[in-house]
């Protein structure tokens, strides 16, 4: 085959990939490789993650039956090569867009996605499943979980790999080890790890393990069964301790070279053939073939756009434009664990995410990355509650609610002092319905002895997070705030105590009331001064708190407005607007309450601006239906007349 024709543009599913020699799989791994890069500079995503499995995912698809067989790509952003030959190359352009092709599997997308994954840690639970499922169908389908050494940190992760050695199914872990999630691995599976790739003793060893273990492989089952213990104490002697994974019944082999693609694909056709759970560890490195990338992985994970020549990351901001949300939190809480020695940070592996880096460079020893462990993370945070800490545990709202049952169970059930700070609460954009903060302060507002809190502002949320670490206030506590940018360049304000459950009114009129919380009460606030000048008088509460719901104000709206717009950044089924009807209900007001919020569907990705648009709550959807409500309100007076 002529090496200089472009074999990338010829396959359109992993069948045309299967009908090329071995020896192409180099040419189109690097293909695959700059089609990423030509279009992820432009076309924000992604980036690091997908790059550091290109030899992998063409070894993958080429060894085994897809879609037949399945593949589960664990926390989906490494998953953009999978996409690009199953199908979805010339719509590459729309990842991430609005409805465009999503940025993770999701198998309503595509069958080649075996199992929709943004969050992580939850591969080797799924295919063991599907692997149960298979052998008690009958069918002879490989199940393959392609996961990160950073998701491996997970409970879930060893959950399933403690339940899937202890059966036959023939389940292959892929350990995708490249030393870093987002920002650098920590914890101890991490040093283990470490230790296996850095043995040259054993690395040396393990390549004559596996020629032996062949040629005993041939001489029937128990031979095998001699073979594998052989090599089983041979790993625990070379590496001075038990292999964790053959420890749990896996098979483990390894670790190999993730960028050797021809060597790839003869371990796995290898694999094809040995029964049972196994784990292939792959060294691999995050951002391979983009130079600037694997110099700052982390900064490259989802670098927005970049000079694809010279790797300079493209600054789309408006000069002195406002800090983000997450930054006011990163600088809030360096200055309150200053002036309070007992506040310690906490966050499930997003340190550079949440900001809480900016306290962690200056008090190493009073900030805590727990790893891709948010049940963890709570616990570990209630646990230093009991001891006078006051922690506050910073976790993105669609991650928090896998530690729903330690909230209530460890935090709230003990009254304990432990501060949530919910990062990305509502529409967060590109990343989609996997990253979405809907819930929290629907889930939030149900627990007993929690306060539930939002500012519209980020002067508001160093108030909150001021307020919260008071010593009148030891109990659980937490604060929800958006993705983006605040209003502010001055919001460095000195410190004020909010009253507990108290709202403050924005905005005083005669025709109707808005009820907001959160950051959406600015948008409010803008609409409400544009109709002003129509002589349409809206009165305006930012509402604070949902729990606890400020009686006193909602008692004058009541008595005083027979309409009432509750808007909220949030899930509508249970959530602010749903406080506000059950208050009406209880107290029994009758007045007309039209909530504007998240509706009751899982919302796709966009940008947040259109995502607001969909929902119907951004300023044309607010300005609507304040208009609609009014012409409803002036027609009925007339029929009364």
């Amino acid at each position: 085959m002529d090496r200089e024709e472009n074999l990338l543009s010829k396959i359109y599913t992993p069948e045309d990939l299967r009908k090329l020699d071995p020896g192409d799989l180099v040419q189109v791994s690097s293909e695959l490789r700059q089609f990423i890069i030509d279009v992820v500079c432009n076309n924000p995503g992604h980036f690091g993650a997908s790059l550091g499995v290109v030899e992998l995912t063409v070894a993958l698809h080429y060894v085994f039956n897809t879609p037949y067989d399945k593949i589960i790509w664990d926390v989906g952003h490494q998953a953009y090569g999978h996409k690009i030959l199953t199908g979805r190359r010339e719509k590459f352009s729309t990842n991430r867009k609005y409805k465009g092709i999503s940025g993770f599997p999701k198998m309503a997308e595509s069958e080649y996605d075996a199992f929709g994954t943004g969050h992580s840690s939850t591969s080797i639970s799924a295919a063991l499943g599907m692997a149960v499922a298979a052998s008690a169908k009958g069918e002879s389908r490989h199940v393959v979980a392609v996961i990160g050494d950073g998701a491996m940190t997970a409970g879930q992760a060893f959950e399933g790999l403690n339940n899937a050695g202890i059966g036959k199914s023939d389940i292959l872990v892929i350990l995708n080890d490249n030393n870093i999630a987002i920002d650098a691995n920590v914890g101890a599976l991490k040093e283990y790890l470490l230790d296996i790739t850095t043995s040259k003793t054993y690395n040396r060893f393990k390549d004559r393990v596996w020629k032996v273990l062949g040629l005993f492989g041939k001489l029937g089952p128990n031979a095998r069964t001699l073979a594998a213990q052989i090599e089983a104490g041979a790993k625990s002697t070379i590496l001075d301790r038990s292999n964790l994974f053959e420890g749990l019944n896996f098979r483990y082999f390894g670790p190999i070279d993730g960028h050797d693609v021809l060597h790839l694909t003869r371990v796995l056709e290898d694999l094809k053939r040995i029964p049972g759970p196994k784990l292939l560890h792959c060294l691999t490195v995050k951002g391979k073939g983009f130079k600037q990338a694997e110099e700052d992985q982390t900064r490259f994970h989802a670098p927005g756009m970049f000079n694809k020549k010279t790797g300079e990351i493209i600054n789309t901001s408006v000069a002195d434009a406002p800090l983000t949300y997450q930054e006011v939190f990163g600088k809030t809480i360096l200055e309150l664990a200053e002036l309070n020695n007992k506040i310690t940070g906490i966050t499930p592996a997003m340190p550079t995410g949440s900001s809480l880096n900016i306290m962690m460079k200056e008090m190493p020893g009073r900030t805590f990355d727990v790893g891709i462990a948010e049940q963890h993370a709570v616990t570990f945070s209630a646990g230093l509650a009991t001891q006078g800490m006051i922690p506050f545990c910073n976790i993105y709202s669609s991650f928090i609610q896998r530690a729903y049952d330690q909230i209530i169970h460890d935090v709230a059930l003990q009254n304990l002092h432990v501060v949530f700070c919910i990062d990305r609460g509502g529409l967060v954009g590109a990343d989609g319905a996997t990253h979405h903060g809907f819930f929290d302060m629907a889930f939030m507002r149900s627990i007993p002895n929690m306060v539930v809190s939002a500012p519209m502002d980020e002067i508001e949320l160093r108030n909150l997070m001021y307020t919260a670490q008071l010593e009148k206030n030891m109990f659980p506590f937490s604060i929800r705030y958006p993705r983006g940018r605040g209003i502010f360049t001055d919001w460095k304000k000195p410190f004020l105590e909010i009253e507990i459950g108290k709202a403050r009114q924005i905005s005083e009129g005669n025709d109707m009331a808005v009820l907001s919380i959160g950051h959406p009460g600015i948008v409010v606030a803008s609409v409400v001064n544009k109709l002003a000048k129509e002589n349409i008088s809206i009165a305006h509460y930012d509402m604070r708190f949902v729990t606890p719901i400020d009686k006193d104000v909602l008692h004058s709206v009541f008595k005083k407005f027979s309409n009432i717009i509750t808007v909220e950044d949030g899930v509508l089924k249970g959530g602010f607007g749903s406080a506000v009807i059950e208050f009406m209900c209880d107290k029994g007001y009758n007045s007309e309450v039209r909530r504007l919020g998240i509706p009751d569907y899982f919302v796709e990705h966009g940008t947040q601006e259109e995502l607001y648009r969909e929902c119907g709550y951004d300023a044309e959807g607010i300005e609507l239906a304040i208009r609609e409500i009014l012409v409803r309100k002036q027609d009925k007076d007339k029929r009364q007349k």
